[in-house]
């Protein structure tokens, strides 16, 4: 390898102990073969960078193969955009190939395999092959088919190729073993008939090869010498070998099927059915929508190529499948753009400013630094007036102690330029602030080197000049699900998760010096975050997407919500130690109130299973839940919920069952409900001898309906 020092991950042992059983290392050669179906996203990022990167490391040749073996949903829109984003990645492919290259390849050695009897035609219609594959815990039955001699399964095979049947009719299946502990051993499709037009071989052929037919044999021809597969394909190895036993001459080189696990990062999803879905059902504005996990959103966003790099580094490669936290890759951009990208001024939220002891008609130019990162930036004039935006946030009319911004009587700097003080307020007949009446001290310019511009003050408030001012719409983009794993839960669906919060449009003002911003260039807007050119901005309207905040936001209101939640354990149990009801129903809504304002599903949904015992405060914690969150009972895993009831209902506590009482009569579901019914019946007929009147009414009530 290029570095002996670095430690090898897994995979790279592989290769180092196949080059030490005598492999040549001129032999050894890699491969990315995405499917054309949809666009590239992080996911795919991480195992380009492993392939390339396993390229570089051993200055083999990698080769980008598209497996382009199902029409119905490949497009040559999509092998555009998958070429595109490699290359923006970084990375040279040695050769571009197809599996569509190889089909009369494919096509000879399948009519080989029905010669020597490890091929046949299947006649069964889906279902009866579903019956006959049996079950993981069963063996599978032969195919009524499974004994067609040679000659008829060439000639149907040959007919089928030509167009002769509709689709469905027939299949090609591998003569292996109905009986094998591996489903994906029991006679396997190798072909099947669709009349669909393919991207590029357009409508020469009506069968198609399955992906375990073309996958490895694809390999084989190119002669690739490590196949690495995500762990969803480990099953699959078995019969990658199996086919290539069929076909392997000695004399060439066998490929070897690797897997690693997949990557997957929180609160987005990753699966192209699902991005496919979010896109037609127009959650987002496309594939390449900021929102998305794409390569091409991600890119639109103003993610840099050796961000998405750095971030396949940082998490590496592993043996099991985890959920990488989407705070580890705004590290990585945060980490890039505050090395490269130039400071600039923009006000987003706008209240004028007015220094009412500024010359009117009077401007300066001020000198700026780009990036105090980079030394080699440089500086910029920015202008200067009488009249300014600041965001409106940044001032208070009556402040608390530890407000550093902006209020009356206090001073605070402008950056790059003089300190002022709050004077006095303009406001229109509903009270808002429209105007911000200051005084500057004019001996205060930053980096005049005078007494007064050493003044330390309060804070330092980011501005742009009125006059020069440049209107600019700005998309605030946030994370796209509310949810850290939204298709994680049997019970819900990962729409449900969408944050209706992703993305706030904005008019806001930026300093001139961006008249001249082009298509993805990059700015740190001061104080603000760093911000990207979006490509439908124009010479007369400049348009900015939000790539990254200067912190992380969602870390914070984590760890608010987690606290949230541990002060509302702690408070729960002076329900059982006041003396009056009163005093139960303030506690009973501060926590509610706790609650409702919890947005993480996951977080709510392990605290309910955490508190799911025999602890009376925790099952009360847990109904609380119920009632509470902006969740139904039915979005939580239905085994927790009969638990939870069930217990309760036999809590020692009144305040318990009552509480459960009245959330499953809540319940829509009445056959849910109906499990209970024996419990409350007993209740009802022998109620606790610490039953609350409250209880027997609730118990009551139930019963007679």
């Amino acid at each position: 390898m290029a570095s002996e020092e670095k430690s090898l991950n897994f995979i790279e042992q592989i290769i180092e102990e196949d080059v030490k059983s005598g492999l040549s290392n001129t032999k050894l050669r890699f491969r990315f073969p995405p499917e054309p179906n949809g666009y590239l996203h992080i996911g795919h990022a991480s195992s380009i960078a492993l392939n390339f990167g396993l390229g570089i490391d051993y200055q083999s040749p990698v080769n980008l193969r598209f497996d382009d073996t199902n029409p119905e949903k490949e497009e040559q829109e999509f092998v555009d955009a998958i070429k595109k984003d490699v290359e923006w990645l970084g990375y040279k492919w040695a050769e571009e190939c197809y599996a569509s290259d190889y089909f009369q390849q494919l096509y000879d050695w399948a009519v080989l395999l029905i010669k020597k009897d490890k091929a046949y035609v299947d006649s069964q219609s889906s279902e009866e092959m579903a019956i006959q594959k049996g079950t993981p815990t069963t063996p599978g039955t032969d195919s009524p088919y499974r004994n067609r001699s040679v000659e008829e399964n060439l000639d149907l095979f040959e007919r089928m190729k030509n167009g002769e049947f509709e689709a469905g009719t027939h299949i090609l299946r591998a003569k292996i073993d109905m009986k094998s502990t591996n489903m994906l051993m029991r006679d396997p499709i190798m072909y099947r008939i669709l009349h669909k037009h393919h991207h590029r071989t357009g409508d020469t052929w009506k069968i198609y090869p399955m992906y375990d037919w073309a996958h490895g044999q694809s390999d084989y021809l190119e002669q690739i010498s490590h196949s690495f597969c995500t762990l969803e394909f480990l099953p699959h190895r078995e019969l990658y070998d199996w086919f290539l036993d069929q076909i392997f001459d000695e004399n060439k080189l066998r490929p070897k099927q690797r897997e690693f696990a997949r990557r997957n990062l929180s609160h987005t999803v990753v699966s192209k059915r699902k991005l496919q879905q979010l896109v037609k059902e127009k959650h987002v504005n496309g594939w390449d929508d900021p929102r998305m996990s794409t390569i091409s959103g991600l890119r639109r966003r103003g993610y840099t190529a050796a961000s998405l790099r750095n971030f396949a580094n940082t998490i590496g490669i592993a043996k099991r499948d985890n959920l990488i936290n989407v705070s580890v890759l705004e590290f990585c951009i945060r980490e890039d753009l505050n090395k490269i990208a130039p400071r600039v001024m923009a006000v987003l939220d706008p209240v004028k400013l007015v220094i009412t002891n500024y010359p009117e008609g009077k401007e300066e130019w001020l000198e700026a630094e780009n990036n105090q990162e980079d030394e080699s930036a440089g500086f910029r004039k920015v202008p200067f007036s009488r009249e300014l935006y600041i965001e409106r946030e940044d001032f208070l009319e009556e402040a608390p102690a530890k407000f550093f911004r902006l209020t009356l009587g206090k001073e605070v700097r402008l950056k790059n330029a003089y300190i002022i003080k709050g004077e006095s307020v303009i406001k229109d007949e509903n009270g808002n602030i429209t105007e911000i009446h200051v005084t500057y001290d004019t001996d205060s310019l930053s980096g005049s080197g005078t007494e007064a511009s050493q003044r330390k003050v309060s804070g330092t408030l980011h501005w742009v000049s009125i006059k020069h001012a440049l209107e600019a719409e700005v998309r605030l983009y946030d994370r796209l699900f509310t949810d850290e794993a939204p298709d994680s839960y049997k019970e819900k669906n990962f729409l449900d998760f969408v944050n209706p919060n992703s993305l706030e449009i904005v008019t806001g003002y930026v300093e001139p010096s961006l008249s001249t911003a082009q298509n993805e260039d990059k700015f740190q807007f001061q104080r603000l975050g760093y911000f990207t050119v979006d490509k439908d901005s124009t010479a007369s309207k400049l348009v900015f997407n939000k790539t990254v905040g200067l912190k992380d936001a969602w870390e914070e209101k984590g760890k608010k919500e987690e606290n949230s939640i541990n002060n509302s354990l702690k408070d729960i149990n002076k329900y059982f130690k006041v003396e009056t009801k009163a005093e139960r129903i303030a506690i009973e809504s501060a926590i509610g109130e706790n609650i409702k304002n919890i947005s993480t599903f996951s977080l709510l949904q392990n605290s309910l299973k955490k508190n799911i015992n025999n602890n009376k405060a925790s099952l009360l914690f847990s109904q609380f839940i119920l009632k509470y969150s902006n969740w139904k009972s039915t979005d939580f895993e239905e085994d927790d919920i009969k638990k939870l009831y069930s217990m309760s209902l036999k809590s020692e506590s009144t305040y318990v069952r009552s509480k459960a009482l009245l959330n499953l009569r809540d319940i829509e579901s009445e056959s849910f409900k109906n499990q209970f019914d024996d419990e409350i019946l007993k209740l009802y007929s022998n109620p606790p001898k610490n039953a609350s009147e409250r209880e027997i009414e609730i118990l009551s009530e139930m019963v007679k309906k």
